[in-house]
Parts: structure tokens; C-alpha cells; sequence
């Protein structure tokens, strides 16, 4: 997947960002948690799943 895409995802769709990359998984079920509480949490670690 290209990276660049997955950055914008990350910044306004955090969850499809975590999906693409890493499935449906513990890191989806976090990401997910973190946009319930706040959107900027859910950005940062979608930011850190889609680059690593």
C-alpha cells in the first residue's frame, strides 16, 4: 500500500488507516478505542502503526 496514502487515511480516517496496514486485530480494537475518547490519540497511533 502507498505510503502517502496511508498517512492521509491516518489523519482523517484513523481506523481505515490501522485496518489497511495491520488487519483487524489488537491494533484496530485500540485504534478504535482511541477515537471514542479523542481523535488526536487515534491520529498519533494510527500515524505509528501505518509507518513502522
Amino acid at each position: 500500500m502507498n505510503k502517502l496514502l496511508l498517512i492521509i487515511l491516518s489523519i482523517f480516517l484513523p481506523p481505515v488507516a490501522v485496518f489497511l496496514k495491520a488487519g483487524a486485530g489488537k491494533d484496530l480494537v485500540i485504534n478504535i478505542i482511541l477515537c471514542f475518547l479523542l481523535w488526536i490519540p487515534a491520529v498519533i497511533h494510527a500515524l505509528w502503526v501505518s509507518t513502522r
